[in-house]
């Protein structure tokens, strides 16, 4: 467990450099780019606990079919997904800073098996990021799906 978590926090910091790297991405703005990308590889592969460092406890979440829930349900669903062998990831993502609050806009692209069903799904999101204490959380996301592209 020790390993997977240390491999999770190398990986977090490798994002946030490659972040800052980004055309128009600095400081707070490439933090939040690199934990978007963190969400994504916690959810592909099911890790709740990387997840809940990601989010506040007050998380209100609306997925693209209307479900909503706290960051307790979000994190049981991700853990216990009938998902398997998902990728997502995200395009056209912007960051607007308002001091120790972001707001954080894109399109993903998931796709996935679902009790032995294929799919794929593209849909617009929105997070909403706060610093408390120092540390990046999101406090609600919402996502909506769209056609593809």
């Amino acid at each position: 467990m020790r390993i997977a978590l240390a491999s999770f926090l190398i990986f977090c910091v490798s994002l946030t450099l490659a972040a800052q790297s980004a055309p128009n991405a600095t400081g707070d703005a490439a933090t939040i780019l690199a934990l978007e990308n963190a969400w994504n590889q916690a959810e592909e592969h099911k890790d709740a606990r990387a997840l809940d460092e990601l989010l506040a406890d007050s998380l209100v979440y609306t997925d693209w079919d209307g479900s909503f829930v706290n960051k307790s349900g979000f994190l049981d669903s991700a853990k216990n997904s009938p998902v398997q062998d998902m990728v997502l990831v995200n395009d056209d993502v912007h960051v607007d800073m308002y001091g120790d609050s972001a707001v954080v806009t894109g399109v993903y692209h998931e796709k996935g098996q679902e009790r032995g069903r294929t799919y794929a799904r593209t849909g617009r999101f929105t997070d909403t990021w706060v610093k408390q204490k120092g540390t990046w959380l999101c406090v609600a996301s919402q996502s909506t799906l769209v056609a593809a592209k």
